[in-house]
Parts: structure tokens; C-alpha cells; sequence
């Protein structure tokens, strides 16, 4: 799944970097879970080549690996 830009204002974004450090895990980790469809992003900037994760999507994964 992903969000569009419009869902959410930037400023409450995260990076992958961020939802690695809140579940303690690796920023490989965490691009794994997307890869797999577990955690939707929003892709920004000009190319959309940047990842961003909404909140709302961060707690849905977190919701799904904690079961």
C-alpha cells in the first residue's frame, strides 16, 4: 500500500532511518518489511526515490510483526 503525499503533512513523516531506531531494528530491516508489502511508504521528492512512512502505516506494521 502506499499513501499519497496529500494524506499527511511532511513534518509528521518519518524516514526509514527514524522507524528503524523506534522498534530498535536495522534500516535493512526495515526496507525488507517494505519490500514485502508489510509497511506502506510515500514516496517524495523529484525522481520519488525517497521513502517516508506515515505514522498511521509505522503503528499498522508494528501491530502485524508484534501479533
Amino acid at each position: 500500500m502506499t499513501y499519497n503525499k496529500t494524506d499527511a503533512p511532511n513534518k509528521s513523516l518519518k524516514t526509514v532511518r527514524q522507524v528503524a531506531a523506534e522498534d530498535q531494528v536495522s534500516e535493512k530491516t526495515v526496507r525488507r518489511a517494505i519490500a514485502a508489502g508489510l509497511l506502506a511508504v510515500i514516496r517524495v521528492g523529484p525522481a520519488k526515490r525517497s521513502i517516508r512512512i506515515h505514522p498511521d502505516a509505522h503503528a499498522a506494521y508494528r501491530a502485524i510483526v508484534r501479533g
